[in-house]
Parts: structure tokens; C-alpha cells; sequence
């Protein structure tokens, strides 16, 4: 067992995260009171258990350089830059873990590092004043531009990042979905595979939907709130506030849905609840979500992940003609390039302008001339 295990307590709707020493039963100090931070800062349940998990494994690696968080402090630059890449290193080799059952990709272990950064940084404000990682530190050039502003351009030192994996995700087929829907064993299952399809929203913003304040009945819009108190730790991106419109014949469903589980649904505020068990009635989490989408891939063969229905959200509005800005807009995005790699069909629709523009100029530079 690994020497360092992180642990949760639960304090009403909120998780608190540490990080326990085996051996000795301790609970480690300051990436303890950095995640307590954390949960003060109102950030997602996800996003702390993430940092907890990075400055577990990060603890383990150091005990095993024998040495300390603070020791980083004394290498000289290139010596913690060999630290945190070496870091890099053993986490890709799977050494964070006693069972390796999978690889992690580029993207996790950058990840990973990232967040042992930001505890550094939070204890260079708060225990270690007047510290700094030097591979954090800035190099600052002045330039001028061509009416004669000059400009400071920072650029971090660090550059020992893994390279990223493009993430090669596709959009959900209609076909696939219909498919599924069809292979569903209950209404609540139908309602959540379409509402995914039909809005574009992150799983954590479809289970966080309360369905008495986030849906209007008159105009069939449903909207993502903002909450902190979700029993199932659902959590909207960015605090964002976005509505989407679903079709008559799906909200027409959703009310069905409702209704055949209204004993459930009625005792408590979420639309997407457990049905069976000894939760029945409980919010549906995202594991939950996940467990379904599984069992219906073995029962189908049709593999899709909430990441794919959001993703044929968009790939359906932009061949329907929706601009980009309103596509990126309903994502909730805050740059257009991710919304752009979101879209497949923009390969396809510059393909297919390129054939009609040199199909229309097909002279354009008179290359028949030249053989």
C-alpha cells in the first residue's frame, strides 16, 4: 500500500480532503491546509480530490528522492527543473500507482504537476514567504512596439512539459443514439441520453438541473445554475449561466419521465435521480452516468461517453448553419478555438468548399499551361 493515502471527511454538503502518512498515522500539514483552501475557495468537489490525488503521489515520489517539500527550495535552477521533470517521468511509468492497470496519458500527468505548482505557490503566500521555485519564476523582455509602446512580454520558465495527446474524441451518431434509446430499460435513462443530445451541457450541469427552479415549463428552456450544495456534488464550469431550448417531443418526454418517477423525484429537487436500490431517490451521480453508458455498450456494442452527445450537440448545430460564436456560446466555452475542436464537420465543410471554389476557378492559375 502506498505510504501516503488521501482521505475525505464530509461536513454537511461540503468534502474535505487530506492526506494521511500510513506509517505513522499523521495527517500531512500543509498539502492538508492547502486543500482546506480549496474547498474555501468554493472550488468543484472533482477538482480538489484531483489536487489531493497529485500531492499524494508527489509526496510518495519525494520520500522516495528522500527528501522533503521544502528541500526543493535549495536546488539550483536546473536541478529542480530535473526534479519536476523526473517527476513528469515516474508518474508516465505509472510508479504512482501499486497496480498498474492503465497508463496515464500526457494531459493527466501535466495535470498532476500543475497542481503541485499551485500548492507551492499557495505556501510561498501563506508558510513560506519569501520563497520561490525558480522554474516558476518569470523572464521579463521589454520591447517596443511599432509606434514606439514598449511592452513586457513574461514568459514562465518552465518548459518541461510532457507533450499532450490531441484528444481524439468523436461526436455520438444519430443512428447511435436512436439506437441506444431504443436498448434503454427505463424512461429516466431515455430522458438523460436526450436531454445530453439536446442541450450540449457538461454531465455536471445536467445532474446539477433542479427541476422546479432550472426549467421553464411554458417555454421548454432548461438553464444551468450555479450551486455549491449539490447532494451528488454536481457542479456547473465557470459559474457560467446558460439556457438551452429542447424540442417538444423531448419535453413532452421529460414530463412522462417526471411523472413515472414522481414518488422519487418529489422529495428532493434533482431531476436525475436513482431509481432502484437503497438509494432510490438519491441524486443520480456521475459514476452513475457512467455505469449505464457502459452497461449499454455491452449490450449494443455502441460506445458513448456524455463527452460524445455534447460533442453531436454541436457537430448537428453547425451543419444546420448555427455561427460559431452562438455553438460556443450554448458549450459554455470561453475560447472559440475549443470550440472548433469540438467540431468535426469544420474538416469537412473546408474540404468541401475547397472542391467548389476550384471547381468555379478551376484556371485559376493556368497550370494546364505549364505541362
Amino acid at each position: 500500500m502506498s505510504r501516503y493515502q488521501v482521505k475525505m471527511q464530509q461536513d454537511g454538503s461540503k468534502r474535505y480532503y487530506y492526506i494521511c502518512d500510513m506509517d505513522s498515522m499523521d495527517i500531512e500539514l500543509y498539502p492538508s491546509k492547502y486543500l482546506t483552501h480549496k474547498v474555501r475557495a468554493k472550488q468543484s468537489p472533482n477538482t480538489i480530490r484531483r489536487a489531493a490525488l497529485a500531492l499524494a503521489y508527489y509526496l510518495q515520489y519525494i520520500d522516495e528522492q528522500q527528501m522533503e517539500l521544502a528541500d526543493v527550495y535549495q536546488l539550483g535552477f536546473e536541478q529542480q527543473y530535473k526534479h519536476f521533470t523526473d517527476f513528469l517521468d515516474w508518474l508516465k511509468q505509472g510508479r504512482h500507482k501499486e497496480h498498474r492497470v492503465k497508463i496515464p496519458n500526457n494531459g493527466t500527468c501535466n495535470a498532476y504537476l500543475q497542481d503541485v505548482f499551485r500548492f507551492y505557490l499557495f505556501m510561498e503566500q501563506d508558510e513560506w514567504r519569501g520563497k520561490d521555485l525558480l522554474v516558476l519564476s518569470y523572464n521579463q523582455i521589454v520591447t517596443a512596439d511599432s509606434v514606439g509602446v514598449k511592452k513586457v512580454l513574461r514568459s514562465q520558465a518552465f518548459r518541461g512539459y510532457l507533450k499532450a495527446e490531441e484528444r481524439n474524441v468523436r461526436a455520438a451518431g444519430k443512428d447511435e443514439i436512436k439506437t441506444l434509446l431504443e436498448a434503454c430499460t427505463n424512461c429516466r435513462d431515455q430522458a438523460l441520453i436526450l436531454l445530453m443530445a439536446e442541450t450540449g451541457f457538461r454531465i455536471g450541469e445536467i445532474l446539477g438541473i433542479d427541476y422546479i427552479h432550472d426549467i421553464d415549463y411554458k417555454t421548454h428552456l432548461v438553464k444551468v445554475s450555479f450551486r455549491e450544495d449539490n447532494e451528488n456534488n454536481a457542479r456547473a464550469k465557470n459559474a457560467e449561466y446558460r439556457r438551452a431550448k429542447i424540442s417538444d417531443n423531448t419535453f413532452d418526454f421529460l414530463l412522462y419521465y417526471i411523472s413515472e418517477y414522481r414518488h422519487l423525484i418529489q422529495k428532493q429537487r434533482h431531476l436525475f435521480i436513482t431509481i432502484a436500490g437503497s438509494t432510490a431517490g438519491h441524486p443520480m451521480n456521475v459514476d452513475a452516468v457512467y455505469d449505464m453508458l457502459e452497461r449499454m455498450e455491452k449490450k449494443t456494442g455502441v460506445k458513448t461517453t456524455p463527452h460524445m452527445l455534447r460533442r453531436y450537440f454541436g457537430n448537428e448545430r453547425w451543419r444546420a448553419g448555427w455561427r460559431l460564436e452562438m455553438i460556443s456560446h450554448a458549450y459554455g466555452h470561453k475560447h472559440l478555438e475549443t470550440t472548433v475542436r469540438y467540431l468535426n464537420a469544420i474538416d469537412d465543410r473546408l474540404i468541401e468548399a475547397s472542391d467548389e471554389f476550384y471547381e468555379k476557378n478551376a484556371a485559376l492559375y493556368n497550370v494546364s499551361q505549364l505541362m
